[in-house]
């Protein structure tokens, strides 16, 4: 572990927020795998916390923008998840609107291992894949039953930018003939406002802890359709089988347990009319991920995007209404 001297632009909002004392100084550790912010772990007196602070220009290949008042709402999202399941989000410890930084507590690695790694290495485990379900229905259930969050959460602009246009927009340009249904998911996703969506559910904002998921990284947050929630997450699990073939049966019991959990928690509609809007979005978020502005870095091989493409398209030019015939299609495909 390497010290290293604080950008001023994070050392000025830890004083800001009240953390370290005015004409006080500070060291920490630039951490790694941030693609829309900057990311630090910070030493304090009191003990170690970890920093983020937005970018407006995404670390990506493509011309990819997004406002750095994000992180405003990325720190309410974790007030109101944090009260409705505590546990599943680090502690916030502060949140300065002037730089667009965060601080929230350190969780140390060997604690708190990252999902996406585990199941990089092939380590399934439906259990874990249900408590994330339970947790993200939970989340969705308490926010749902107070729609006056909503106002807290004037983020349409924002959800589109960061995950409508450069997922489904851009996957549209690539594959014109199925342009209508694209924009079509694009504007099912816009009207459908229920909860409030943390937009990121992936295995890379997920830690495993020891007493459940803690949920990371909220900055796509918005009052809108959980259903985009689930779909982001079960398209992981999916697309996860062409990264670690050994490991494919272990995935795709991981995507139906956290499937069936999550659908077990739906409360605040009935959970068939979410789970079909899921199961037409999901192709979509599938297809996005090969052809859109954020291609998943572990499907670089055309037959295995070839194999995607196959499944999306078909799913998009006749849609289904559950995420196990969505399954089973991938399973098919992937059979060796």
């Amino acid at each position: 572990m390497t010290e290293e001297t604080l950008p001023d632009e994070i050392l000025g909002a830890l004083r800001r927020m009240g953390l370290v004392a005015p004409g006080a100084a500070a060291s920490g550790e630039r951490l790694t795998g941030g693609v829309s912010s900057d990311i630090w772990r910070v030493d304090l007196p009191t003990g170690p916390v970890c920093v983020k602070r937005a970018l407006e220009k995404l670390r990506v290949a493509a011309d990819w923008w997004a406002p750095a008042s994000r992180n405003l709402y990325e720190a309410r999202w974790m007030r109101r998840a944090g009260a409705a399941v505590p546990g599943a989000v680090p502690e916030l410890l502060g949140q300065d609107p002037a730089s667009g930084a965060l601080a929230m507590a350190f969780l140390p690695p060997a604690r708190y291992r990252l999902w996406k790694t585990l199941l990089h290495n092939g380590e399934t485990d439906p259990e874990f894949s249900a408590h994330v379900a339970e947790c993200l229905a939970h989340i969705h259930a308490a926010t749902a039953a107070d729609p006056t969050i909503a106002a807290e959460f004037p983020t349409d602009d924002i959800f589109y930018d960061i995950r409508l246009e450069p997922y489904l927009v851009a996957t549209a340009r690539a594959h014109p003939d199925l342009a209508d249904a694209l924009h079509a998911l694009v504007r099912a996703t816009q009207e459908n406002k229920h909860a409030l969506v943390h937009g990121d559910v992936s295995p890379k904002n997920i830690l495993v802890g020891p007493d459940g998921p803690v949920f990371l990284d909220a900055e796509c947050a918005w009052w809108g359709d959980p259903a985009f929630d689930l779909a982001f997450c079960l398209n992981h699990l999916l697309l996860k089988c062409l990264g670690n073939p050994s490991a494919r049966a272990g995935f795709l019991a991981c995507f139906a347990a956290l499937a069936e959990k999550y659908l077990a928690g739906v409360t605040w509609e009935d959970p068939q009319t979410l789970q079909a809007r899921a199961a037409h979005l999901l192709p979509g978020l599938f297809l996005a991920r090969v052809d859109g502005k954020s291609p998943v870095e572990y499907i670089s091989d055309k037959a295995d995007k070839d194999r995607v493409r196959r499944v999306a398209r078909a799913c998009l030019a006749a849609p289904v209404e559950t995420l196990q015939a969505i399954a089973g299609m991938w399973t098919k495909e992937t059979e060796v």
